[in-house]
């Protein structure tokens, strides 16, 4: 059990700066003892590096996944100078999101051993402890502060506290072992008889404003308000005794209560009880974090959506009532009527939540909410609800990629947190959401009552930057200038000749068009890009062959548009692409044999576009050929004055960017073509357009 309260989510808005200053080092400093604290309970480095799961990275990723991701950020913030380990910061930048059950990754990674990630997580716990102490600060601290980063960085090792028990509990016992920081809940007995809570109907208003004075994620800033009408809801959470009869009845063999998905999930699993349930010859056990003990059965059963459903289904058919999982908003409604307010500073919270009570679940009869039990707290609670963009939902510049990639209708909202959920997690206004085949510390409460609405359509996109890039890919021919990405492309593949077409690299892909088009006789080609929701565009055209966007007319006007691959007689190049997140002046060693290269309108928007230029040719083969495009508009935004390689006065003469690419390419390639000039049309409202001519070089490795 902890004796000493893990500190909430400060408030940023403190006007005593150095008094704010300190509460913010203490929450980084806390944050990270318990982070390193949780990898204790492995009995061994060999536990760090075999997978818990094959959809996951080992361990050893998440170890040094938080402290690489504080580099990247304050880099990205200006409030680094240099990075620690460029290395490093690559191998550990992009995780595996569990995106299908199916979908195995078999990626092999050069992983560094335990001691370089400890020494590394120390040399960070370093930089930012003297950023903290010495940086300038003013109140209050909001999304557009500097510091914002900072609290970033702690709240997504917050996340990463759970995330990684999770998987701790997936790994093999002996790799584990129990550890004092880490006492699981002791107490079970006999589960209560569960029953119905009336709920009223009333109006429900979700979004927080950008003032608010404690740290959020980007979609939980917006406007959303609805009526919901009257339901009932169960008066605690299904408790493992309550799932047992579910699995006694043989629920998990009755196609009748999965639906297509879940189905499928449970066919390829052969799931026939909660996956964190075992039976030997003294009965059924749980597995918790660090140990299996006999089961207790008035704890939360913990299950994914699908299996939380056909629950639901089941006991229709034995009641006869409509049951289902809740909604987002009707979650919201039994919080307003419980009377719930945000943990308490100071004391422990009336809830298994914020590590308060010890390392596991509990009894779900002990904290009562209003007239339920642990409406926050002691399990996620699954919804029927996909996440969907607030309205007035914006994107955090530094961190592009938090919730976009889940708004495809796949991934559902949890509510309430659990016994580990610290910090950002566990407010109420929190909104996380995963695949529905997905694992967390997540069980369910069922209710009944109408049919729930649907949440607002999230697969149009309608983030102005992705829809200009959707229509500039793949959209109308205007004012006669062909297509930029597919004409690049043609003069790339013309150029290139008859040499060995095996691998090309789109480096700032985008939205991936002209990755499609070198695929018509490229073996294998790949996007890389640094922008995750652009790769997102490319990965949906990937997976599914069209993408759908709105764009803007006139005024509030906007037009629904749907482009396929097959309307470019790409569709047969999809399996020959893949799209990866990633830094171009610092890629990963994987990305390395090329036979082509294409930098389309990429170097005048790089932070080290020398450091690109100087690497490229150690990624190509001999005789490969490099396309490099670009408008030549360097802007301070983009890339510091210093590192600009052309555009400027040299010795009283004009240096261009061209004078700068024969400076740092002539030793490794050789110029084939002069430079020339290709024009490009963005499309920005139905009657306004920006008309750009880019200059395009073509150079072949020595």
């Amino acid at each position: 059990m902890t004796t000493t309260l893990f500190p909430r989510s400060p408030r940023l808005d403190n006007p005593d700066v150095e008094a704010l200053r300190a509460q913010i080092r203490q929450y980084f400093h806390a944050t990270c003892d318990r982070y390193e604290q949780l990898f204790e309970v492995l009995t061994s480095d060999a536990a760090y590096y075999e997978k818990p799961i094959a959809l996951r990275h080992p361990l050893i990723f998440y170890f040094g996944h938080t402290a690489t991701f504080f580099t990247n950020k304050l880099v990205l913030a200006g409030l680094f100078e240099s990075r620690i380990d460029p290395r490093l910061e690559s191998l550990f930048a992009v995780g595996v999101d569990e995106m299908s059950w199916d979908d195995l990754n078999e990626a092999n990674y050069d992983w560094p051993t335990v001691e370089a990630v400890r020494a590394y997580r120390r040399e960070l716990r370093a930089r930012v402890d003297r950023l903290i102490l010495e940086s300038p600060l003013t109140s209050p601290i909001t999304w557009s502060h500097p510091w914002w980063a900072i609290l970033m960085g702690i709240e997504h090792e917050r996340i990463h506290l759970e995330t990684s028990s999770v998987l701790i509990r997936q790994h093999r016992l002996h790799h584990v072992r129990p550890h004092p920081a880490w006492e699981p809940c002791r107490e079970s007995g006999p589960a209560p008889k569960n029953d119905w809570v009336s709920v009223p109907g009333g109006a429900v208003h979700l979004g927080r404003e950008r003032f608010d004075p404690y740290y959020g994620w980007d979609n939980e800033y917006g406007r959303h308000e609805v009526e919901v009408a009257d339901f009932e809801a169960g008066r605690y959470l299904v408790s493992n005794a309550e799932f047992l009869a579910f699995v006694e009845a043989g629920g998990y063999a009755d196609g009748h209560f999965w639906d297509e998905e879940g189905a499928r999930w449970r066919d390829y699993t052969r799931a026939t009880h909660p996956s964190f349930w075992s039976r030997g010859m003294e009965g059924w056990s749980l597995r918790l974090m660090c140990e299996e003990v006999p089961m207790p059965w008035n704890w939360p059963v913990e299950v994914n959506a699908h299996e939380a459903r056909a629950f639901c289904r089941w006991m229709s058919s034995r009641t006869g009532k409509p049951v289902r999982l809740p909604t987002e908003d009707e979650w919201y409604r039994m919080v307003a009527v419980a009377g719930l307010q945000e943990l308490p500073d100071a004391a422990p919270a009336s809830a298994w939540i914020h590590l308060d009570h010890g390392a596991s679940s509990g009894p779900v009869d002990r904290y009562a909410h209003g007239p339920f039990f642990d409406l926050v707290g002691n399990v996620w609670q699954w919804t029927e609800t996909p996440i969907y963009p607030l309205e007035g939902f914006e994107v955090h510049p530094l961190y592009d990629d938090f919730t976009t990639p889940t708004f495809d209708e796949r991934h559902n909202l949890i509510k309430g947190g659990s016994w580990i959920s610290c910090g950002n997690e566990a407010r109420l206004g929190s909104r996380y959401a995963f695949r529905r085949h997905f694992f967390q510390h997540a069980g369910f409460r069922y209710v009944s009552g109408e049919p729930p609405v649907s949440p607002p359509p999230s697969r149009y996109e309608t983030d102005a930057l992705l829809s200009q890039y959707a229509e500039f890919h793949y959209g109308d021919r205007h004012f006669g200038v062909d297509n930029f990405p597919a004409a690049l492309a043609a003069l790339a593949l013309e150029a290139y000749g008859d040499g060995p077409r095996q691998r090309a690299l789109d480096i700032g892909c985008a939205a991936g068009r002209a990755s499609f088009e070198l695929a018509r006789h490229f073996e294998q080609v790949t996007g890389i890009d640094f922008s995750a929701r652009l790769i997102g565009l490319g990965v949906q055209m990937a997976e599914q062959g069209r993408i759908r966007y709105t764009l803007p007319d006139e005024g509030e006007l906007v037009s629904y548009h749907e482009r396929a691959l097959a309307d470019f007689d790409l569709d047969t190049t999809r399996a020959r692409v893949s799209f990866a997140q990633g830094d171009a002046c610092n890629l990963k060693q994987i990305h390395s044999g090329y036979d082509l290269v294409l930098a389309a309108n990429l170097i005048d928007r790089l932070y080290a576009p020398e450091r690109f230029l100087r690497a490229i040719g150690s990624r190509m083969h001999s005789g490969g050929l490099l396309v490099i495009a670009t408008p030549c508009t360097w802007q301070t935004e983009h890339t510091p004055r210093e590192a600009w390689i052309g555009g400027f006065k040299r010795d009283g003469e004009n240096f261009t960017t061209f004078d700068g690419l024969r400076e740092l390419l002539d030793a490794e390639f050789e110029l084939i073509r002069v430079p020339f000039e290709l024009p490009f049309v963005l499309r920005e409202t139905r009657r306004k357009f920006q008309h750009t001519l880019s200059e395009v070089t073509l150079w072949r490795r020595r």
